[in-house]
């Protein structure tokens, strides 16, 4: 057998995929050159290692195994890698983190200095909803999540990052009365909320269950930023973090609506599972964030005025 890394690299992916395509667009690569490496890994083995049916691609139980080879093998390598740069004094290799969506306007600050110093990193950031980010930290696909509600029943190393506060958001245009209640005021304006799975929609939902208000003429969106947006458009108000929409505050587009029980506060938390193995870089970027996040905090996140 001559297979090579590269080899490996694509038949892992393409067997988590389950698709040349998807594997083809996380390894940056074309659909061909994917297809022509699989077969030529495949022909090593007298044993089929994927099925296709239709355009489905299946993996047989002899190409779970050779998958969960590669994966240790390509483990094994990084290793090397990392000794290799350690012995020079460098520090390189990857570090994955997948960041709940408000997040996006957290985590970079958190990881610039630390990727400026290191620049043997790879940084990989996936950024999706929370019910993605905790499946990613269950199957241990990455190294850490960066979450605002811890998950339950699992058993977690957590850093805490950051205050996250949620308050009322309405239209620097729209009027409305600050000695209304809640619920006055939604029976004027629709309640804009996060898709199901998302963490700021949990928080939201807890608090209206907590002050026993209903919503109504409810509008669902799939993002912090389509939600910011459609109160600017005057769609409706909505409980958010004020972690990206500092600049929207200060500009008089957006306005924080006085309500009693408000803001809801939650704390950034960088969490990683207790039975993982941490790799050099990630066990770097730990003892960094100890060091540095308070720092971080007071030049990057100063909201003095918004409480």
């Amino acid at each position: 057998m001559n297979y090579t890394l590269n080899q490996l690299e694509i038949f892992l992916k393409v067997a988590h995929y389950k698709s040349v395509t998807k594997a083809a667009e996380e390894l940056h690569l074309t659909q061909p050159a994917v297809s022509i490496q699989l077969k030529n890994f495949q022909d090593q083995f007298d044993i089929p290692l994927t099925e296709t049916i239709g355009r489905k691609i299946f993996i047989t139980e002899f190409g779970k195994e050779i998958a969960e080879a590669a994966q240790n093998i390509l483990h094994e390598v990084a290793e090397i890698n990392q000794k290799t740069l350690a012995y020079k004094r460098q520090l390189g290799g990857r570090l994955t983190i997948s960041v709940v969506s408000t997040g996006k306007y957290v985590m970079p600050y958190f990881l610039t200095d630390f990727l400026k110093k290191y620049q043997g990193v790879e940084l990989v950031m996936d950024v999706t909803n929370k019910a993605q980010v905790i499946e990613s930290l269950e199957k241990n696909e990455v190294d850490f999540s960066l979450v605002s509600i811890l998950p339950e029943n699992m058993s977690l190393h957590t850093i805490e990052l950051l205050e996250n506060k949620l308050f009322l958001i309405g239209s620097g245009g729209v009027e409305i009365d600050k000695n209304l209640e809640l619920l006055s005021i939604l029976e004027q304006m629709p309640l804009i909320y996060r898709e199901n799975g998302s963490g700021t929609r949990l928080t939201m939902e807890r608090f209206l269950m907590n002050h026993q208000v209903k919503s109504y003429k409810k509008l669902e969106l799939t993002s912090n930023e389509a939600v910011k947006q459609a109160i600017l458009a005057g769609l409706g108000v909505s409980i958010m973090p004020i972690i990206g929409i500092k600049n929207e505050l200060l500009s008089g587009e957006l306005k924080i609506i006085p309500i009693k029980g408000l803001p809801i506060k939650t704390t950034w938390e960088l969490i990683w599972l207790k039975r993982k193995k941490l790799s050099p870089v990630a066990q770097m970027f730990t003892t960094y964030l100890q060091e540095h996040k308070s720092e971080i905090v007071r030049k990057y996140f100063n909201f003095e005025g918004f409480k």
